[in-house]
């Protein structure tokens, strides 16, 4: 998730694990004697304890503190531990029946998930802004088919989606790592225990050499990819697998340990403290995975293999209590539930941070939902998983839960559809957008009339300039770019227009189109997103990158020679006026000056701390709270930098965008932004006037 903020902490999961054997509670021995430890054999009460560490851990961070704690490396680790040992031996036993295997696990996870989804979507219709109905009902569906981690990572990488705001059911990213895990793990240990046995050797060795070259590889790969992308890597499930391999190959060689009490004790405590303590200690949520996940893995081992310490002050002692057993019992439903009750309170009480009181509402909320999915969903199932079976019985429950979630889903996205469809189009009466900021101007629109796009597609109001019948293509001499037509001209000889620069510059086209169309020029794009026109970076997003397209964007415009190119003038229109013309902008045009390109350079637009389409979806319209004031983003003045070159014309829309005093969210009843920084393509268009006399003006044709 992208984003960084504390609504958008990425959130961790568990999944639970059957019992293998039912046992007693270990009894104590003598301080001072030694114990090997169990391999998971048997039920060891301490290890449903530490789900419940790891599950509070979860919780209290993201609802107090803002960061992700680490709390999910732990789950991953216990799932491979269980798992490994489990399958092994059962391979061991004879073989694996694969396709009961996948059943008991979809049994497992699915009908609580399904609850849990199928609550979420009641919820967020009643409670969730419409504006973020569209990204919740495409996760909602991936997160039921185990597969909204690369949701969010094919979202982390698409610099549009990157600007969603975090989704009530982002957390099932982690519960769709473990899913895959549990369904592609079996047929590894069996692919690995035949080839054994072909080659005439155990297959628990055989198994263990797997497991070992997966952590080494994995581990490597988590590493390289958390330094060049660390967002993808947080959702990448290839980079988590060597958390679940280790823990895997601990099942497989713990029972190889002996260890004397004193250092049971030790560990034991050690690992948990350092578990409370990781999330405070390390950047979990800019480093992770990479190799600052072995911090919790390692923890998470260190209680494991201090196990049922006989040492009378061990911490299997606490882990191994009623109230520990009973947490743990319900760490899966209550890892499903608090992020969603979360979120939606934050919504619903219009706050980023919960408070102490809020704060308990929403553990305690969690909690009992937790209890009643496990009560009534999970212990219900596994008592008539135990008195019926059969083939096909557990995969039957997995799809019979997950049919109500997609019913409501596509009855979700159907609603969302229809109430998608805009009421108008810039410029008519009822919308007249930013024209209805010119002098002179009189209304005769419906004062009642519906904004648009409406709340529930404001955020998807991208322009499209890589359409197919754009005729986009790549200029063999400059590999980093791609030029594409917006508006093209049946006149070879017609003027061309190059809209050049980051997504603002791509959401400014409707403002240039109609002029275009109308004397026939041609609008062409260079436009690579988070790369404004310099000869250096402006932004954070591929910085080297922007450097070289930037580089290679000037040397084609030099060569195109269009009759104007359009570009941003200025940067970083935010509270604090940070606005400013970077250095790196005027060498970009003075560069063009030298090749005779005249420029526009275009004012920059606001940027802002929140959303305006869900402030306005959040209060309503004309919402005091959804204005911000004019004078904390924009100077009174502003004008081009010395050095600017004559052929250099500025273009400032500041009045066409906002009110003399306050940037309101919506200007005759057009949406200005799609989210945070973007104006609307609706909105853009209803510019066009304006923007078509000024190019007119410096073409002169």
């Amino acid at each position: 998730m992208t984003s960084t903020a504390h609504g958008s902490a990425r959130a961790g999961g568990d999944v639970p694990t059957d019992r293998l054997v039912a046992g007693r509670r270990p009894v104590a021995a003598e301080s001072g004697t030694t114990r090997q430890p169990s391999d998971g054999s048997r039920f060891r009460p301490e290890i449903e304890g530490l789900r419940a560490v790891a599950s509070l851990l979860v919780v209290v961070y993201h609802v107090w503190i803002g960061r992700v704690s680490g709390g999910v490396d732990v789950f991953f680790a216990l799932t491979g531990f269980l798992a490994a040992g489990q399958l092994v031996r059962a391979a061991e036993r004879g073989g694996i029946d694969l396709f009961r295997q996948w059943g008991r696990t979809l049994r497992r996870l699915v009908p609580p998930a399904a609850v849990v989804l199928i609550g979420t979507i009641v919820a967020s219709l009643l409670l969730l802004p419409e504006s973020r109905w569209p990204q919740t009902v495409r996760e909602v569906v991936t997160s039921a088919f185990f597969v909204e981690n690369w949701q969010l990572a094919a979202d982390s990488v698409d610099y549009y989606a990157a600007h969603n705001t975090a989704s009530v059911v982002q957390h099932f990213w982690s519960l769709s790592i473990q899913g895959q895990f549990a369904i592609v793990f079996p047929v590894v240990v069996i692919v690995a225990t035949l080839a054994a046995r072909r080659a005439g050797i155990a297959g628990r060795p055989a198994v263990v050499a797997l497991l070992v070259s997966a952590t080494a590889i994995s581990l490597v790969w988590s590493v390289v990819s958390t330094a060049t992308d660390q967002t993808y890597a947080y959702f990448d499930s290839l980079t988590r697998v060597w958390e679940f391999t280790l823990g895997g190959l601990l099942a497989l060689g713990i029972h190889r340990l002996r260890l004397p009490s004193w250092a049971g004790l030790v560990l034991g405590w050690g690992g948990l403290a350092g578990l409370a303590a990781c999330g405070m200690m390390l950047d979990v949520e800019a480093g992770f995975p990479g190799y600052l996940a072995l911090w919790p893995v390692l923890c998470a081992a260190a209680v494991i293999v201090a196990g049922d310490t006989t040492h009378h002050l061990g911490s299997a002692r606490f882990l191994s209590s009623r109230p520990m057993q009973y947490l743990g019992s319900i760490s899966f439903p209550l890892y499903l539930w608090h992020w969603p009750v979360l979120t939606l309170a934050l919504v619903t009480f219009h706050t980023e941070e919960p408070g102490l009181r809020l704060g308990l509402a929403i553990i305690g909320t969690s909690l009992l939902l937790a209890a009643a999915t496990r009560h009534f969903v999970e212990d219900p199932l596994l008592r008539r998983a135990r008195r019926r079976s059969g083939p096909l019985r557990d995969h039957r429950v997995a799809v019979l839960a997950l049919v109500p979630v997609l019913v409501l889903a596509l009855a979700w996205h159907a609603v969302t559809t229809a109430r998608a469809a805009p009421s108008g189009v810039a410029g008519d009466a009822n919308h007249p957008g930013a024209m209805a900021l010119q002098p002179g101007f009189v209304d005769r629109g419906s004062p009642d009339a519906e904004p648009i796009p409406p709340a529930v597609s404001a955020n998807e109001d991208w322009v499209k300039y890589e359409e197919p019948e754009n005729g986009c293509h790549d200029l063999p001499e400059h590999a980093a770019l791609q030029l594409c037509t917006y508006v093209p001209a049946p006149d070879p000889a017609a003027p061309t227009v190059v809209v050049v620069g980051d997504s603002h510059m791509a959401q400014f086209l409707p403002a240039v189109g109609p002029i275009a169309q109308e004397r026939g020029w041609r609008v062409q794009t260079l436009i690579r997103p988070g790369c404004p026109l310099s000869t250096t970076s402006e932004s954070n997003i591929g910085e080297v990158d922007c450097i070289t397209w930037n580089q290679q964007t000037l040397d084609a415009l030099s060569r195109l020679s269009p009759a104007l190119v359009v570009a941003q003038a200025t940067h970083n229109v935010r509270a604090g006026r940070t606005e400013a013309t970077p250095p790196g902008m005027v060498e970009a045009w003075n560069r063009l000056a030298d090749a005779g390109v005249p420029v526009l350079g275009v004012r920059d637009n606001p940027r802002f701390d929140h959303a305006p389409p869900s402030c306005v979806d959040t209060y309503g319209r004309s919402a005091p709270e959804c204005d911000v004031p004019r004078s904390d983003l924009y100077p009174r003045v502003s004008s081009l930098p010395a050095g600017t070159p004559s052929t250099v014309s500025f273009l400032d829309l500041s009045d066409s965008i906002c009110l003399s005093t306050t940037c309101p969210p919506e200007i005759g009843r057009v949406m200005v932004y799609l989210d945070d920084n973007h104006l609307t393509g609706t909105f853009t268009a209803s510019l066009a006037p304006v923007v078509g006399n000024r190019i007119a003006a410096l073409i002169g044709r």
